[in-house]
């Protein structure tokens, strides 16, 4: 009986050395991954110490366990979202924001490039955020004093090292993460023996987060930071596959490889809280450095938490791989003449500025807030269009002419431009803004971005502002960002592209062209 070699790389992506391959297209002599594969490094990458620390700052709204349960349940589900936005790349054997070209044109797709470049700056930044602070907590156990210029220091050095597995690419990340699963999966076994010890399944949070409006808004924090975050990343891997791998398969263990591992974290997370929720401690938690809400407690012996936070950086340094690797093709993508791995070193730098002024002018859970709001703002219209682009188009692409971004290109568009992408584009956005509620109280009660959908405020919750509560007629603070967001993006998308026929002249076109594939 025939075997299939299992490797992580082919010609041009071998593991430990520079790919240097950007966003063109990956021939099918090339396509040397497999569905699972992709979930290993997944995995890798979901087992995770930020899904940790957002069980930890789910907590903080003030939700009652089994209630934060819930929303980490369905919010992971989102993972699906990830799959779906997968199953491009075997088709086209390029990345997710080439692919945009056919949406938005081939000048259009760089303002959603842009954005994502954007967003994977803000992802890194976290990551280094929480690399400096775990140094600096271990620096505490060894009482050693961390000044302002030695927390620079630190953040230098930990721009520099995350650099270094994108820098050499795809095959190497997927053999680094997969690598990493059972080392990381051990220690977190070892935390939840003391959660399950200490944690408290009855806790009853702060009262303030009963009704379905905060509900909805923990719901968008969770599923922006879980499934619909990673969108824009799945076809930077799935490139790798075979344009005949089953979709069902790739959807499944990409949805597998991450759902679960993220739900089993950010429910380490949330039962962590339950016993490290003195008035202290919920401060740290919601300060610069979450982790300090580890130092000094008495429930966890000191030396699991030394071994925690230093699987915790070794396991950053990877998920940042991840973040760097899909921002250097995004700004390929933008139309910058860079080598992917010249785009890494460029975004290395200023994800290392970005995180020297966020770690001395802000907080990190006041970071997160503000970055959840970037995410779900844009990427939940881009998905809505890309996925039901996809859908018009049968499923199927011209790989070779989503590589041209000359005026001859099938997809480039009227003047580079598919304007009924950008108008719903935009639609979706402005959609998904009046949907958006900032953050739960008491964070920042009553100081929410009031909005006329999502932050109206009832007669009673008027009359009790000073307390910080809402009562029973308090309806504001629900959040239908998402799904309003994807919906009438989509929805928009498809109607204009019905009126003009634009994308069945495409489909038309394809057919003609098919033998290029």
């Amino acid at each position: 009986m025939a075997t299939t070699e299992i490797h992580d790389g082919s010609v041009g992506d071998e593991a430990f050395k520079v790919e240097r391959r950007g966003i063109d297209y990956v021939p099918e002599t090339e396509r040397w991954a497999t569905s699972r594969n992709i979930g290993a490094m997944w995995t890798g990458s979901a087992i995770n110490v930020e899904y940790f620390i957002y069980g930890a700052l789910l907590m903080g709204f003030g939700f009652k366990f089994w209630t934060a349960m819930s929303i980490i349940v369905i919010g992971n589900l989102s993972f699906f979202f990830v799959g779906l936005a997968s199953l491009q790349g075997p088709e086209t054997g390029t990345t997710a924001f080439a692919i945009s070209r056919a949406p938005f044109g081939s000048r259009g797709s760089r303002i959603v490039s842009f954005f994502n470049w954007i967003t994977q700056l803000g992802f890194e930044t976290e990551g280094l955020i929480l690399i400096v602070g775990a140094v600096i907590v271990l620096c505490q156990f060894g009482n050693v004093h961390v000044s302002s210029p030695l927390k620079v220091i630190f953040i230098i050095l930990a721009a520099a090292i995350q650099a270094i597995v994108p820098y050499l690419g795809h095959a190497t990340m997927v053999k680094v993460l997969r690598a990493l699963i059972i080392p990381f999966g051990a220690i977190f076994v070892l935390l939840a023996i003391f959660d399950l010890k200490h944690g408290a399944a009855s806790f009853a949070g702060s009262g303030y987060a009963n009704g379905w409006e905060i509900y909805t808004a923990g719901l968008a924090f969770v599923i922006a930071l879980s499934g619909l975050g990673w969108t824009e990343c799945g076809n930077d891997y799935t490139r790798y596959l075979p344009r005949e791998a089953s979709k069902s398969s790739t959807v499944w263990w990409i949805f597998v490889g991450t759902a679960i591992p993220e739900i089993l974290m950010m429910t380490l997370g949330a039962l962590t809280f339950t016993f490290l929720s003195t008035s202290a401690q919920v401060a740290a938690w919601n300060g610069n450095n979450p982790f300090d809400a580890l130092y000094g407690q008495h429930f966890i012996p000191s030396w699991v938490i030394v071994v925690f936070l230093l699987f915790s950086i070794v396991q950053l340094f990877g998920i940042n791989s991840l973040d760097l690797y899909s921002s250097g093709v995004s700004l390929q993508a933008m139309g910058l003449k860079l080598k992917r791995y010249q785009a890494v070193v460029l975004d290395s730098v200023i994800a290392c500025l970005l995180t020297i002024w966020a770690t001395f002018q802000s907080t990190f859970s006041l970071y997160m807030k503000e970055f959840v709001g970037v995410i779900i703002l844009w990427i939940a219209p881009w998905f809505g269009i890309l996925i039901m682009d996809w859908i018009m188009r049968k499923y199927r692409y011209n790989a070779a002419e989503l590589q041209r971004t000359d005026s001859g290109g099938l997809y480039f568009g009227r003047g580079g431009v598919n304007w009924n992408a950008i108008v719903a584009f935009v639609v979706g956005g402005v959609c998904a803004t009046l949907a958006y509620s900032k953050a739960p109280p008491p964070v920042d009660f009553p100081f929410h971005w009031m909005t006329p959908i999502s932050n109206h405020y009832g007669a009673s919750c008027a009359a009790n502002l000073v307390k910080g509560v809402c009562t029973a007629g308090w309806y504001g603070g629900a959040d239908f960002s998402i799904p309003t967001g994807i919906i009438l993006a989509g929805l928009v998308y498809f109607i204009l592209e019905k009126a003009t026929g634009n994308v069945a002249r495409q489909v038309a076109r394809q057919k003609e062209l098919e033998p290029q594939l």
